[in-house]
C-alpha cells in the first residue's frame, strides 16, 4: 500500500471515531446524576491527556527538528494568539455551530501533520493516527452533549453531521501528504501553532480551576509557560 492510500485510510478511520463519540452521549441518561457528571467529565479529563501527547510526544518534537529557536518561538507564539482569537470569535458567535468548530481546531491540522509525516517515511504518522482517534472519540462525545443541550438541533442532525465530519480528516491527510511534505519548515511551524492552541483549549476547557469565567489570561499564561520551557529545552539540546 503507497503511503497516500495509508495516509487517507488512516485519517478516515481517526476520523469515524467522533460520531463514536456522538453515539455513545446519545445514550440515555445514567440513572444516578453524580454518576453521569464523573463519567462526562472523566470522558473530557481523559481527551485532554490524549491531546498533550499528542502535543509532547509529535507534534513538538517534530515541529523544533525543522526550524530554528526564532521561528520555534514566532509560530508556537503565533500559533497561541491565533487559537485565543478563534475562542473569542467562537465565544461571541455562541451557538451550536461553534462547538463543530472548537472540535475541528486541532482535528485539522493534525490530520494534516499525519499525511505530511507518512510522505516524508516518519513512523510518527501512525503514532498521530491512533492519538487522532482516541482524542476524537471524547471530543465527539462533548460536542454531541453540548450541541444537544442547546436545543437547537435534532438528534439524528446531529449525528448525521458528525458522520459527515469524518471526510475532513482525509481531505486534510491529502494536503499534508502532497503539499507540506514538500515544505518542512512549513509543516513544522503548522505543528507548533497547532501545539500551542491545544495546550490553550487544553487549559480553557480539561483544567476549569484555572479558567476564569470569560478571561482567557489563565490559558494564554499557560501556552507561555510552555513555550518557556521549550525554549530551554532547546539550550541544553
Amino acid at each position: 500500500m503507497d503511503s497516500l492510500t495509508l495516509s487517507l485510510l488512516l485519517a478516515l478511520g481517526a476520523g469515524s471515531t467522533i460520531p463514536l463519540g456522538a453515539h455513545l452521549a446519545s445514550v440515555e441518561h445514567i440513572r444516578q446524576r453524580w454518576l453521569e457528571d464523573e463519567f462526562r467529565h472523566s470522558v473530557i479529563a481523559f481527551g485532554g491527556g490524549v491531546l498533550m501527547a499528542a502535543t509532547t510526544l509529535v507534534l513538538v518534537p517534530e515541529g523544533i527538528h525543522e526550524l530554528s529557536m526564532l521561528w520555534v518561538i514566532v509560530s508556537f507564539t503565533l500559533g497561541g494568539l491565533g487559537f485565543f482569537l478563534l475562542d473569542r470569535l467562537i465565544a461571541q458567535k455562541g451557538g451550536s455551530v461553534s462547538q463543530l468548530m472548537a472540535m475541528l481546531l486541532d482535528f485539522i491540522p493534525e490530520a494534516i501533520a499525519l499525511g505530511a509525516a507518512l510522505a516524508l517515511g516518519k513512523p510518527t504518522g501512525i503514532l498521530l493516527a491512533f492519538l487522532i482517534a482516541v482524542q476524537n472519540l471524547p471530543e465527539g462525545f462533548n460536542a454531541f452533549r453540548e450541541i444537544k443541550a442547546s436545543g437547537a438541533h435534532r438528534k439524528s442532525t446531529i449525528l448525521i453531521s458528525f458522520w459527515a465530519m469524518i471526510l475532513i480528516g482525509p481531505l486534510c491527510a491529502y494536503l499534508g501528504h502532497e503539499v507540506l511534505s514538500q515544505s518542512p519548515q512549513l509543516l513544522g511551524a503548522m505543528m507548533l501553532a497547532a501545539a500551542a492552541g491545544i495546550i490553550y483549549l487544553t487549559f480553557k476547557d480539561i483544567a476549569p480551576q484555572a479558567e476564569l469565567e470569560a478571561h482567557w489570561a489563565p490559558q494564554l499564561g499557560a501556552v507561555i509557560g510552555f513555550l518557556v520551557g521549550l525554549i530551554g529545552h532547546m539550550l541544553t539540546l
